[in-house]
Order: structure tokens, then C-alpha cells, then sequence
């Protein structure tokens, strides 16, 4: 019963961007969200449909390298464009609106991109759930015009991954994965030394066989690990304690610590507040 109504709503998702569309850009990280919104585009229009990456310095590499392996399991065309989000000092200086200034040069990156090719609309993976959430990026998708059919139609998470599953995407099951510059504590520069450091952290981590995990980045070098509350037996017993902290040593935190709270989306949220 489940997968008629994914299927149903994988239809009217198609329907709905062949409907109100012609040439479009699919704003595509490679995530679950971005991946159905492409699919059903290509699926709509397609090749009057393109995904595009941003080879930004805040974008995983893993999930670059997802990004192009979905892109060609779904068939649809694949551009990587360079974004410069590193010059923007605003961008920089990490306040509580960075994500603002990211999106802000993304979508100003993509707008010129699809003015060039003759692409008419930007399309984003937002869905209906990410509106009630502190995202201060939704202000430059409106600054840009970009459109949000998942929003629009009114599915969340667990419809999109319903949708993913029944056209057999590989990332039906993939865990939310924002850029690296999220992992940064506001007020804390974004610099490439961190991004990278970040990076290596959590590729060992997924390396040692932990599945989901955030490594963030506070004042004074301080690492502080986010890991599965599942997997929090598995970090604390040794050997893999000490070898969690020689390789954060490694990469030139001064502190670590892993959080008993476990994996918990947007937790550098809970300060803004006293900002």
C-alpha cells in the first residue's frame, strides 16, 4: 500500500513539471531531496532538464562523487561549476546568516549559468519540512527566484524517500549531508584549513565504519564528535577511544570530546539565541 502511494506521488510530481516547466536546472548536491526533484525533471523534460553541482570548497567530496554517480544512474545531463563562496567575507565571518551568503552566491552562480545555456527555471530539492526549520538559505532561493515543487506539492522527507525507492535511487537511504562549512560553530571563520580538517575527520570516521556522523568544529580547536547514539559504545571502548584521539591530535585539534547526545541534525542551532 505504501509503494502505490510513493508511486502515485512520484506521478504527480512528474506531472506537476511537465505541466509548469520547460527548461530547467536542478540545483543537484546529490542528496535524497535534490536527486528525486532531477529524476522527475528528467523524467518530465528531458534533456530540456539539467543537474548542477557546485565544486564549492564546503562541499564533501563524497558527496560530489555521489552527486555524479546519481546524476548518470538517472540519465540526466551533468555540469560541475566552480562557486567562489571563499571570497565573500561575509561568507567568511560564519554569522548566523552564512548559509544566506552561500546560497546566495550558488543561485547567482546558477542564474548565470542557465541565463548563457537558455535554462528558464532553477529548481531546488527543498522539501515541505525544511520550511519550518532555520534556514536562512530559503531567503536567497527566493532572492533567485528558485522554485520548490517538492515544497509545492507538499512532501517531506518520507514521501521523498518513497519516491526515491520506488524509481530505485541509491540514495533512498542516505543521511542529510549540508556542507562542510555547517560543521563550523558561528562566529568561528570558515577557512579552507578547517573545511579540510573537518573533511578528514569524518572520512576516517566513515572509514572505521561509522555510518552518520558530524564532526564540529568550536573555539579553541575543540572537536566535538556527533556520532550514532547506537555507535556510542563502539567510539568509547577502546582501542577505537584512543585512536579516535590520536587521529584528531593528528589533524591538530587541541580538544575532543563525542557527544552522549548522539547524531542530532542542526545542533549548532541551539545557540542562536544569545547571538
Amino acid at each position: 500500500m505504501r509503494n502505490d502511494h510513493a508511486s502515485e506521488q512520484a506521478l504527480a510530481l512528474v506531472e506537476h513539471l511537465r505541466t509548469e516547466y520547460y527548461r530547467v536546472v536542478v540545483a543537484f548536491s546529490g542528496g535524497v531531496d535534490s536527486a528525486v526533484v532531477a529524476a522527475a525533471a528528467f523524467r518530465a523534460l528531458g534533456a530540456n532538464a539539467v543537474a548542477w553541482t557546485s565544486l564549492g570548497a564546503a562541499v564533501p567530496e563524497a558527496d560530489r562523487a555521489s552527486a555524479m554517480s546519481v546524476a548518470r544512474s538517472i540519465g540526466i545531463e551533468h555540469v560541475l561549476v566552480p562557486t567562489h563562496e571563499m571570497l565573500n567575507p561575509d561568507y567568511l565571518a560564519n554569522g548566523p546568516d552564512r548559509c544566506f551568503h552561500c546560497k546566495s552566491t550558488l543561485y547567482s552562480a546558477i542564474a548565470a549559468w542557465a541565463k548563457e545555456h537558455e535554462y528558464e527555471t532553477i529548481l531546488s530539492g527543498t522539501n515541505i519540512e525544511d520550511l519550518g526549520d532555520y534556514r536562512p538559505g530559503l531567503q536567497a532561493a527566493a532572492d533567485w527566484n528558485v522554485q520548490a515543487p517538492l515544497a509545492d506539492l507538499g512532501y517531506g522527507k518520507q514521501a521523498v524517500r518513497g519516491i526515491a525507492a520506488v524509481w530505485g535511487l541509491e540514495v533512498a537511504n542516505k543521511p542529510a549531508s549540508p556542507c562542510l562549512a555547517s560543521r563550523i560553530a558561528y562566529g568561528q571563520v570558515v577557512t579552507m584549513g578547517r573545511l579540510n580538517r573537518i573533511q578528514a575527520m569524518e572520512s576516517w570516521l566513515h572509514g572505521q565504519g561509522f555510518y552518520d556522523v558530524r564532526a564540529r568544529l568550536h573555539a579553541e580547536d575543540l572537536l566535538r564528535l556527533e556520532i550514532q547514539s547506537t555507535e556510542l559504545a563502539a567510539a568509547v571502548s577502546e582501542p577505537m577511544r584512543s585512536q579516535i584521539a590520536a587521529k584528531a591530535t593528528e589533524l591538530g585539534f587541541r580538544y575532543v570530546t563525542i557527544d552522549i547526545q548522539g547524531r542530532q541534525s542542526g545542533s549548532m542551532n541551539r545557540v542562536l539565541n544569545d547571538l
